[in-house]
């Protein structure tokens, strides 16, 4: 089986599940027991620091967006640069934390780029093989600046990366406006 840990999924232009539509998607795991990854481009309109004050009683100076991680539940979590405080090694030099003491850690003592998610997506065993053999999504390798590229076009930035890596003509939308 091959592993799509540290790749993006991004979603194909026919793919309409309203939890996935035009997103990308970081892949965390992967294996024979299923799949786990973050949407990296759905920001709420919560900040991190108000999601802060309901899970802890310390201070956070944090005002960039929560992002809704995906439809699964999920406390608050961190993609972060910070091996020695990281459950998940991501892809190089790219670390995800969940444990409240290193997210707890991280909101105070972090520096660096963080981003912080609430929920995350989850595949069952097969089910990401399925939706892949479907072409409901595209895949590449993930890059730090993937993470925490600031503009909320994302889907689009990366569906022209792939097109400029010679992607399937079979997958370009019949309309490309749909980019």
């Amino acid at each position: 089986m091959e592993s799509y840990k540290g790749q993006l999924l991004i979603a194909s232009p026919q793919l309409f599940d309203p939890n996935f539509y035009r997103t990308v998607v970081l892949m965390l795991q992967h294996d024979d027991e299923g799949a786990m990854g973050v949407v990296l481009n759905r920001p709420t309109q919560t900040a991190v620091a108000e999601a802060w004050d309901q899970v802890s009683d310390t201070d956070c100076e944090i005002h960039d967006p929560l992002f809704c991680g995906g439809p699964c539940q999920q406390m608050l979590t961190v993609l972060h640069t910070h091996e020695f405080v990281s459950e998940i090694n991501a892809f190089s030099g790219m670390y995800y934390s969940s444990d409240k003491d290193s997210v707890e850690w991280l909101v105070e003592h972090g520096d660096g780029p963080m981003k912080f998610f609430v929920g995350c997506a989850g595949w069952s065993p097969d089910q990401l093989e399925g939706e892949l053999a479907t072409d409901s999504w595209l895949t590449m390798p993930a890059k730090k600046e993937h993470i925490f590229y600031a503009d909320d076009d994302l889907w689009q930035r990366v569906n022209k990366e792939l097109a400029l890596t010679g992607l399937d003509p079979r997958l370009i939308p019949k309309d490309p406006s749909m980019n």
